[in-house]
């Protein structure tokens, strides 16, 4: 398994811009299916975006197509997702993730979760 430690979130208005990047450590990240997913206050955990091995294949959550941009450089062990136009509903603890299964929206297949970082969407 890998280590994951996510950065990049704060606090910003609505329509604005955020980063997120989450570092890897250990041999293996390349070969891992990376994604990204957030919980807010009182909802379940739900899937954001994900991201192949190579990069080649990416899904995202329908609410964020078109916003948010999943990417990866496998050279620095790093995931991130371009957030856009971003949205008060926005709002959650982001979480990457890793697993060496296929290209998978569900949070059961990750068996490695970074510790989160706070994402506040202001309207």
């Amino acid at each position: 398994q890998v280590e994951l430690v996510e950065s990049g979130g704060g606090l910003v208005q609505a329509g604005g811009s955020l980063r997120l990047s989450c570092a890897a450590s250990g041999r293996s990240f390349s070969r891992y299916t990376m994604g990204w997913f957030r919980q807010a206050p009182g909802k379940e955990r739900e899937f954001v975006a994900t991201i192949s091995w190579s990069g080649g294949i990416t899904y995202a959550l329908d609410s964020v197509k078109g916003r948010f941009t999943i990417s990866r450089n496998n050279a620095k062990n790093t995931v991130y997702l371009q957030m856009n136009s971003l949205k008060p509903e926005d709002t959650a603890v982001y979480y990457c993730a890793g697993t060496y299964l296929i290209t998978t929206p569900k949070a059961a297949d990750f068996g490695s979760w970074g510790q989160g970082t706070q994402v506040t969407v202001s309207s």
